[in-house]
């Protein structure tokens, strides 16, 4: 890497506001190869799932490219991660269409107006807590908490594209009536797109399971559209994408009735929570994997800026994509310009050639919003917190019917909620073991999960997993009064262990205390 040159006062506060900037002033020419080949790759997932997510937001699917385009082109200027990709996410379509169709009342340009409002309004919220340097919202959805509103989500997806999949429509809101409009409709199933559609999601799980390099997303669509061609799709039913327009939207403000800004500020910071979750885990799992730091605020103003372009270029809102980010990263990006270089093949389809997917047929859409729902649903997850700890599993499974039966946007406040819920009582009753020393594992251990650990005899060591602060000081009382004194050493051939008498005369208490917080 190049030495980084002496910088002027006025320079220094651009680029520190602006980090793309120093990244192209000192970008080393031998990464140019890398960016440009992960470029490449990237814009093989860009276009299908842009277009999917933007009709899961209930948009058209033109303006999931626009979105694509000018987010990556404002984060890499503003952003500081230099593999970070944002764009459509599948987490986020549920949110935005149950906030903006309710709103448009079947008008798709007020649909567009409102989304664009929404988007503007995520980036301000974004980059606000940025500014004031509150990265640690993201904090108030829980792990657990968490996979069970993805869980939710994943279901609520998973039902929502099954008519798209079969080839029909329905007009129904909410789980149990689009479940019900769905049963009611099976027999409008167009055979064919039924069939495109199974191939495709075959096609895409299939090599992600086998193979997960291999751009599954990419062969699914390319297999489908040749076989639109050649077996004429259009003509048997199933529709297909059509001509998108040509060229790109010029700037402006999306007009909006005030009346509908309540609302919308409501749902912009319910996505917000969610869009700073993904940005600071993934950010930061893979500087972590790259060995690069990352300001977590700066983060914050990076997406940010990327909503607040999405919201002025007829876009909508915006997060980081998991999935795109380690596509970028196994194919060798080094910096942000393999966002541009994407970016700019995108802009180059939609100006010169908008009918090179004319033919994608609508199921294969379906296809790749229902393989994004199905990676939402974390299985390996749910099981472990099951097996670990209960109460965790069943604030998973709480949140998660909320989403399902409640309602998207109303299940972002049952998760904070629920958060909130769980932080306190994890710092007021937190887990707390007895420790004792066992010959077959180093170190100490709980006495519950090892019967057979041996505790110092006159000595009580206890975990104590949270800080101790006045709320839980009578908790962290009685567990000490409860575990004193330490259980005798078992003799040879015994089984049980000494009755302790409440009566019985208690010696002093010697405890070291082991504190970690949660």
């Amino acid at each position: 890497m190049k030495t980084r040159a002496a910088t002027s006062p006025r320079l220094a506060r651009v680029e520190r506001w602006m980090p793309g900037v120093r990244a192209l002033r000192t970008y080393d020419r031998s990464w140019l190869s890398r960016d440009l080949i992960a470029g490449i790759v990237l814009v093989t997932l860009l276009v299908p799932q842009g277009m999917a997510y933007a009709e899961l937001a209930g948009l058209p699917a033109i303006t999931g490219l626009y979105t694509t385009v000018i987010c990556l082109v404002a984060y890499a200027l503003v952003g500081p991660s230099p593999i970070l990709v944002l764009g459509p996410d599948s987490s986020l379509g549920p949110m935005i269409a149950a906030t903006i169709l309710p709103l448009a009342a079947g008008s798709e340009e007020m649909a567009i107006a409102l989304a664009g409002m929404l988007a503007l309004l995520v980036g301000l919220v974004t980059v606000g807590a940025g500014l004031a340097k509150l990265g640690f919202i993201a904090d108030l959805l829980s792990n657990p908490v968490r996979t069970g509103y993805l869980a939710g989500l994943a279901v609520v997806i998973f039902i929502g594209q099954l008519p798209k999949l079969f080839g029909f429509s329905t007009d129904a809101d909410g789980l149990v009536a689009e479940s019900a409009a769905f049963l009611q409709g099976l027999d409008m199933t167009n055979t064919w797109a039924l069939a495109i559609g199974l191939v495709s999601l075959g096609i895409i799980l299939g090599l992600k399971r086998l193979s997960p390099r291999t751009p599954g997303i990419l062969i699914a669509v390319v297999v489908a559209i040749g076989l639109s061609v050649a077996l004429d799709l259009a003509s048997r039913g199933v529709s297909v994408i059509g001509v998108l327009p040509q060229g790109f939207p010029l700037p402006s403000f999306p007009a909006v009735p005030v009346s509908d800004m309540p609302l919308l500020f409501a749902a912009a910071v319910g996505i917000s929570l969610v869009a700073i979750g993904d940005t600071i885990s993934v950010s930061g799992g893979f500087a972590a994997r790259a060995g690069y730091e990352v300001d977590g605020n700066q983060e914050l103003a990076g997406i940010g800026a990327a909503n607040v372009a999405a919201g002025l270029f007829s876009g909508f809102a915006v997060s980081t994509s998991g999935s795109r980010t380690a596509v970028a990263f196994q194919s060798g990006a080094k910096t942000q310009l393999t966002g541009l270089v994407a970016a700019a093949l995108v802009l180059l389809m939609l100006l010169v050639v908008p009918g090179l997917v004319q033919a994608m047929p609508q199921p294969v859409l379906a296809a790749v919003v229902i393989a994004a729902s199905i990676s939402l649903f974390d299985v390996a997850g749910l099981r472990r917190l099951f097996r670990i700890r209960k109460t965790e599993f069943l604030l998973a499974v709480a949140c998660g019917l909320g989403v399902m039966f409640i309602g998207v946007l109303q299940g972002i406040v049952v998760a904070v909620a629920l958060s909130v819920i769980y932080i306190f009582k994890r710092a007021w009753a937190p887990y707390s073991a007895v420790l004792g020393k066992t010959h077959d594992v180093p170190g100490w251990h709980d006495i519950r999960r090892y019967p057979d650990a041996q505790q110092v005899p006159g000595m009580l060591m206890v975990r104590w997993s949270a800080p101790l602060f006045f709320a839980n000081a009578n908790q962290f009382r009685d567990r000490i009064r409860s575990s004193w004194p330490p259980r005798r050493r078992r003799r040879s051939g015994s089984s049980s262990l000494p009755s302790r008498s409440p009566t019985s005369t208690r010696p002093p208490v010697r405890c070291w205390l082991t504190s970690t917080s949660s």
